[in-house]
């Protein structure tokens, strides 16, 4: 039988620091995400802010109260969605000042196929996230210990819509208890919130889609952000800021013959590295040989649902 989790990660965690940090560009992204998980991991927050500004305002934040503890990351591949959903966690656990547990939930919960094998494991994952979540209730205070975030790559593989009518039985079964799951969570009213990432909104069911507190949508980064992620690691290579705003002014759509352009990834993965191999161990890194690597890269093509 697979397991249910990837390794289960302690945050405050140096490394995930670093690797938020990195994500620059995002940082709309950055701070509603965690404004929703400072609220849904630490509610209490929340009434004393409602408490203090609009104290007759309980009918509106009955609304909030009342969503399941759910987040959607979605849009284009290599846009940051996953790296950002595993690290941000580390960002509120430094604000709050407490541990945060991230569960990165495996593609091996789908299980072999044999019957109720899916429903099982899913079923004991969120048996797991809701039991750490009331460990980390305090019996003193109303400020949790502690919290949960339980992180789902490749969402649509696990919470694909019921509505395709060429779905598996097991499969179905599997998203009903996905969906049960979310919904233990919020009943249990533990520190724990869910993560769902993927580039395939339209695969999820639309009951998970309902449930969500928040859907942030990713695109591809434009001029700035490109500017943004280049920055420091070109200036730091000795490139001029003139020189840098020439090349994040390239974009991988300028032969016409595509209509897409550069990812977060193709950036930070494809391009850096090339331009100091390129370099290496020969000569230093130029001005004109990072505008010749750029313009001849390619973007990663978009993912199209069938």
């Amino acid at each position: 039988m697979g397991k249910t989790f990837e390794e289960i990660i302690s945050m405050p965690s140096d490394e995930l620091q670093e690797r938020l940090a990195n994500l620059v560009g995002l940082d709309t992204y950055k701070d509603k995400l965690i404004k929703i998980l400072t609220i849904l991991l630490n509610p209490d927050k929340l009434q004393r802010w409602f408490d203090k500004n609009h104290p007759n305002a309980n009918n509106v934040s009955s609304f909030i109260n009342r969503k399941p503890p759910l987040i959607i990351l979605e849009g284009d591949v290599g846009c940051g969605k996953t790296e950002l959903g595993t690290s941000i966690g580390d960002s509120v656990a430094r604000k709050e000042k407490i541990e945060i547990l991230l569960y990165p939930m495996s593609l091996s919960s789908r299980g072999e196929g044999r019957v109720g094998e899916m429903t099982q494991l899913i079923t004991s994952g969120f048996d797991e996230v809701i039991e750490m979540g009331k460990k980390f209730l305090s019996k003193t205070s109303k400020k949790a210990r502690g919290a949960v975030i339980l992180l789902v790559d490749e969402a649509d593989s696990l919470a694909q819509s019921r509505e395709n009518n060429q779905m598996h039985h097991e499969d179905k079964a599997g998203v009903n208890a996905f969906i049960r799951g979310i919904d233990r969570m919020g009943y249990a009213k533990i520190p724990a919130a869910t993560i769902l990432c993927t580039n395939r909104i339209n695969s999820i069911d639309p009951a998970l889609r309902r449930r969500a507190t928040l859907v942030l949508s990713f695109k591809r980064p434009d001029q700035q952000q490109r500017f943004e992620v280049l920055k420091n690691p070109l200036g730091s290579l000795g490139l001029t800021e003139k020189e840098i705003l020439d090349i994040s002014n390239v974009d991988g759509s300028e032969d016409g013959t595509i209509d897409y352009t550069f990812t977060m990834s193709d950036i930070i993965q494809r391009l850096l590295p090339e331009i100091i191999i390129d370099a290496f161990p020969d000569s230093p890194v130029t001005y004109q040989k990072v505008k010749s690597i750029v313009s001849s890269m390619k973007p990663t093509p978009p993912f199209h649902e069938q």
